[in-house]
Protein backbone atom coordinates (compact mmCIF):
# COMPACT_ATOMS: atom_id res chain seq x y z
CA UNK A 1 0.00 0.00 0.00
CA UNK A 2 3.19 2.68 0.99
CA UNK A 3 4.97 1.64 -2.08
CA UNK A 4 2.17 1.84 -4.83
CA UNK A 5 1.41 5.58 -3.28
CA UNK A 6 5.09 6.32 -2.65
CA UNK A 7 5.78 5.58 -6.43
CA UNK A 8 2.32 7.59 -7.44
CA UNK A 9 3.89 10.70 -5.71
CA UNK A 10 7.40 10.27 -7.00
CA UNK A 11 6.10 9.90 -10.81
CA UNK A 12 3.67 13.20 -10.11
CA UNK A 13 6.50 15.53 -8.68
CA UNK A 14 8.64 13.89 -11.63
CA UNK A 15 11.34 13.13 -9.49
CA UNK A 16 13.31 9.97 -9.89
CA UNK A 17 14.46 7.25 -7.56
CA UNK A 18 17.83 8.77 -7.27
CA UNK A 19 16.99 12.17 -6.62
CA UNK A 20 14.24 10.53 -3.77
CA UNK A 21 16.94 8.37 -2.44
CA UNK A 22 19.59 10.96 -2.45
CA UNK A 23 17.14 13.14 -1.06
CA UNK A 24 15.98 11.00 2.00
CA UNK A 25 19.16 8.94 2.76
CA UNK A 26 18.44 5.77 1.66
CA UNK A 27 19.55 3.84 -1.21
CA UNK A 28 17.91 3.34 -4.56
CA UNK A 29 17.53 0.03 -4.38
CA UNK A 30 15.70 0.21 -1.08
CA UNK A 31 13.16 2.32 -2.53
CA UNK A 32 12.73 0.23 -5.24
CA UNK A 33 11.90 -2.55 -3.15
CA UNK A 34 9.20 -0.51 -1.30
CA UNK A 35 7.65 0.65 -4.39
CA UNK A 36 7.53 -2.97 -5.33
CA UNK A 37 5.96 -4.25 -1.97
CA UNK A 38 9.27 -5.95 -1.31
CA UNK A 39 10.31 -4.22 1.63
CA UNK A 40 8.68 -2.50 4.37
CA UNK A 41 9.69 0.95 5.27
CA UNK A 42 10.04 2.13 8.94
CA UNK A 43 8.59 5.15 10.14
CA UNK A 44 11.81 7.59 10.31
CA UNK A 45 12.13 6.79 6.50
CA UNK A 46 8.54 7.45 6.11
CA UNK A 47 9.37 10.76 7.27
CA UNK A 48 12.54 11.52 5.23
CA UNK A 49 11.10 10.89 1.70
CA UNK A 50 7.88 12.66 2.86
CA UNK A 51 10.00 15.48 3.39
CA UNK A 52 12.08 15.60 0.25
CA UNK A 53 8.37 14.36 -1.75
CA UNK A 54 6.99 17.75 0.45
CA UNK A 55 3.91 16.07 1.68
CA UNK A 56 2.55 14.87 5.21
CA UNK A 57 3.29 11.57 6.04
CA UNK A 58 -0.38 10.64 6.04
CA UNK A 59 -0.76 10.99 2.56
CA UNK A 60 0.94 7.30 2.86
CA UNK A 61 -1.96 5.91 5.16
CA UNK A 62 -5.24 4.36 4.02
CA UNK A 63 -7.88 6.32 3.31
CA UNK A 64 -10.53 4.44 5.03
CA UNK A 65 -8.25 5.46 8.34
CA UNK A 66 -7.29 1.62 9.18
CA UNK A 67 -4.38 1.31 11.15
CA UNK A 68 -1.33 0.42 9.36
CA UNK A 69 1.21 -2.32 10.35
CA UNK A 70 5.32 -2.46 9.72
CA UNK A 71 7.14 -5.05 11.56
CA UNK A 72 8.58 -2.88 14.06
CA UNK A 73 5.16 -0.64 15.06
CA UNK A 74 1.32 -0.30 14.13
CA UNK A 75 0.31 3.27 14.00
CA UNK A 76 -2.97 4.83 13.01
CA UNK A 77 -3.36 7.99 11.46
CA UNK A 78 -5.69 10.50 13.50
CA UNK A 79 -6.15 12.98 10.79
CA UNK A 80 -9.69 12.01 9.86
CA UNK A 81 -8.05 12.94 6.46
CA UNK A 82 -7.75 16.45 6.54
CA UNK A 83 -5.96 18.05 4.06
CA UNK A 84 -2.64 19.23 4.80
CA UNK A 85 -3.05 19.47 8.44
CA UNK A 86 -0.80 21.98 10.51
CA UNK A 87 -0.57 18.70 12.92
CA UNK A 88 -0.35 15.20 12.78
CA UNK A 89 -1.41 13.06 15.42
CA UNK A 90 -0.68 9.59 15.26
CA UNK A 91 -1.58 6.46 17.73
CA UNK A 92 1.29 3.76 17.75
CA UNK A 93 1.36 0.69 18.57
CA UNK A 94 5.00 -1.05 20.07
CA UNK A 95 5.48 -3.99 20.40
CA UNK A 96 7.31 -5.58 23.63
CA UNK A 97 11.17 -5.54 23.43
CA UNK A 98 11.06 -3.24 20.46
CA UNK A 99 14.36 -1.36 20.34
CA UNK A 100 14.83 -1.15 16.47
CA UNK A 101 15.49 2.13 14.82
CA UNK A 102 17.95 5.12 14.71
CA UNK A 103 17.03 8.95 15.77
CA UNK A 104 16.20 11.08 13.12
CA UNK A 105 15.36 14.52 13.27
CA UNK A 106 13.09 16.67 10.97
CA UNK A 107 11.47 20.61 11.10
CA UNK A 108 8.50 21.73 13.52
CA UNK A 109 7.80 20.67 17.16
CA UNK A 110 6.48 16.94 18.33
CA UNK A 111 4.20 16.25 21.64
CA UNK A 112 4.47 12.55 22.97
CA UNK A 113 1.41 11.20 25.46
CA UNK A 114 1.91 7.61 26.98
CA UNK A 115 -1.39 5.94 26.85
CA UNK A 116 -0.22 2.36 27.92
CA UNK A 117 2.91 1.45 29.06
CA UNK A 118 6.34 2.20 29.62
CA UNK A 119 7.56 4.55 26.66
CA UNK A 120 12.30 5.28 26.11
CA UNK A 121 12.14 8.43 24.55
CA UNK A 122 15.59 9.52 23.28
CA UNK A 123 16.09 12.86 22.17
CA UNK A 124 19.61 13.56 21.20
CA UNK A 125 21.93 11.99 23.78
CA UNK A 126 19.42 11.84 26.41
CA UNK A 127 17.02 9.14 27.71
CA UNK A 128 13.84 9.90 29.38
CA UNK A 129 11.38 6.98 30.54
CA UNK A 130 8.10 8.36 30.44
CA UNK A 131 5.18 6.04 32.22
CA UNK A 132 1.06 5.89 31.23
CA UNK A 133 -0.16 9.14 31.72
CA UNK A 134 2.97 10.84 31.55
CA UNK A 135 3.94 13.39 28.14
CA UNK A 136 6.89 15.12 26.66
CA UNK A 137 7.54 18.27 24.41
CA UNK A 138 10.33 18.88 22.06
CA UNK A 139 11.46 20.16 19.40
CA UNK A 140 11.56 17.58 16.41
CA UNK A 141 15.30 19.19 14.80
CA UNK A 142 16.72 17.48 17.64
CA UNK A 143 17.37 13.65 16.83
CA UNK A 144 15.25 11.40 18.35
CA UNK A 145 13.57 8.33 18.59
CA UNK A 146 10.76 5.75 20.71
CA UNK A 147 11.77 2.00 22.06
CA UNK A 148 10.36 -0.21 23.92
CA UNK A 149 12.51 -2.16 26.53
CA UNK A 150 9.67 -3.58 28.47
CA UNK A 151 8.17 -6.94 28.24
CA UNK A 152 4.53 -5.65 27.37
CA UNK A 153 3.30 -3.72 24.15
CA UNK A 154 3.16 0.03 24.54
CA UNK A 155 0.43 2.79 23.10
CA UNK A 156 1.37 6.60 22.59
CA UNK A 157 0.22 9.57 20.77
CA UNK A 158 2.82 11.54 18.82
CA UNK A 159 1.59 15.00 17.63
CA UNK A 160 3.88 16.12 15.28
CA UNK A 161 3.77 19.90 13.88
CA UNK A 162 4.96 20.79 10.36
Amino acid sequence: MIGVRLKEIRKEKKMTLKELAEGAGVSISFLSQVERGKSSVTLESLRKISEVLGVNPSTFFPSNNEPMSEPSFHYQDLTQQVPNPDFHPILVTLPANQSDGQPFSHSGHEFVYVIEGTLTLQIGTKMIELQQGESWFFSSSETHYWYNHTDQTIRFLVVSSR
